[in-house]
């Protein structure tokens, strides 16, 4: 067994006791760092279905990754709005690579650099914005899934309240870094709907306009979303999609090329809790089906859950279960992965508390059709067989991490 130790631990030992506020200038980020490697294998190879939108992610995360953020309020006005200016840096590498960020072991990117017009009264308190942006982001914690994400490239009105409601629209043309073309995107919000007490209901709309291009077309989603504060002292989100054509994408702008035969619905239901201060966790749920006029039909479920149980203020234990399956053409493929992990947790007992150092023990078992998919899709992951684990129907990891974020 070889494990490769990167230099990135020195890095997330110097953030851990970097000081994060001043006056004016905010300085916030977010580090996820470690070393692992894959029993009977070289280095550490991660579990994640093919078909599936993402995978669970406690012990089993393959790179080196950090946001480093600067925001600079240049200017309060008399009516008291602020003039503010936002961008971030993110890093990425995988495991077993020297660290350099770049080529074929990882890379250096600009996701947020944008100008913003805050707390204006002409907007009952909204705010104008352009450049680009995090924006209305909305994930599962335990799996990464943004499945809800309106980041953009563009420009918006924010939060004008109206009655009650907070109105928002934003025009973009890339709604993320790999986003090959540019493509006009609208999207429209409006929240603040009380539907019970503690619950509040949100509305989007996002229409794709056809590019100018042959063979292309235009596309549309929908999202309705309720979120429920104070449940089993956390909070409960509920979130039903659906779209057409590139809307297909529900979150992102999805493939031009697909017309209005092409439909994706999704369910998402997802809590926090924390019973007490020492037991706490996530558990998540998500179906989608995906219809396509070549036949290439799907259907993805994912189920997991990862709870917290604190022995001291400082000392947590942490296990993760996810099951993620797809049916498609090709059989019915099957991943599950379980993962225990003694957590070092400074700041406290809670769930959400942060930093967490962890030692983990992952194990991950997955079917034939799972396999036949990552031989014909994903070849060299976990689960081809030119991966870490040969023919094998089962891995397990061992390593190292810590993740943080302050502001």
């Amino acid at each position: 067994m070889k494990t490769t130790i990167n230099h990135s631990l020195v890095v997330a030992g110097f953030c851990l006791a970097v000081p994060t506020s001043s006056h004016a200038l905010e300085f916030g980020g977010y580090l996820r760092s470690g070393v692992g490697t894959s029993l009977n294998s070289s280095g550490q190879s991660c579990f994640q279905l093919p078909g599936a939108q993402t995978k669970y992610r406690l012990g089993n995360e393959c790179e080196q990754y950090g946001e480093l953020e600067l925001r600079q309020d240049l200017y309060t006005l008399d009516d008291g709005s602020v003039l503010s200016v936002d961008g971030m840096a993110s890093l990425y590498n995988r495991y077993d690579r020297s660290l350099t960020f770049k080529e074929d072991n990882g890379s250096i990117r600009l996701p947020q650099a944008y100008a913003q017009w805050s707390a204006m009264p002409a907007l009952n308190g909204g705010s104008l914005w352009a450049g680009r942006r995090y924006y209305k982001r909305n994930d599962i914690h335990i799996s990464d899934f943004y499945y809800w994400n309106q980041s953009a490239t563009g420009g918006g009105i924010e939060d004008v309240l109206i009655d009650g409601l907070k109105y928002s629209y934003a025009f973009s043309r890339k709604d993320n870094l790999y986003q090959k073309d540019y493509i006009n995107r609208h999207d429209f919000n409006v929240g603040g709907f009380n539907s019970n007490p503690g619950g509040e209901l949100e509305f989007g709309l996002s229409y794709i306009d056809k590019p100018d291009r042959r063979d292309a077309h235009r596309g549309w989603a929908i999202t309705t979303q309720h979120v429920q504060q104070n449940f089993l002292g956390g909070k409960n989100k509920l979130a039903l999609q659906y779209g057409e054509g590139p809307g297909t994408g529900l979150g992102y702008t999805g493939d031009v090329m697909l017309d209005d035969r092409n439909k994706s619905y999704r369910i998402v239901e997802f809590f926090d809790w924390q019973l007490t201060p020492r037991f706490g966790g996530q558990v998540a749920a998500v179906y989608q089906k995906d219809i396509r006029a070549d036949g290439a039909d799907q259907n993805w479920i994912s189920l997991g859950v990862r709870p917290t149980y604190a022995l001291t203020e400082q000392f947590k234990l942490v296990s993760e279960l996810g099951h993620d399956q797809v049916d498609a053409p090709g059989g019915t493929r099957k991943l599950s992965k379980f993962t225990f992990a003694p957590t070092w947790s400074p700041k406290g007992p809670e769930f959400w508390a942060r930093p967490e150092v962890r030692l983990y023990y992952t194990y991950a078992s997955w079917n034939e059709a799972a396999k036949r998919a990552a031989n014909q899709l994903a070849k060299g992951s976990a689960l081809s067989d030119t991966g870490a684990f040969g023919r094998a129907r089962h891995g397990s990891n061992i390593g190292l991490q810590v993740e943080y974020w302050w502001k």
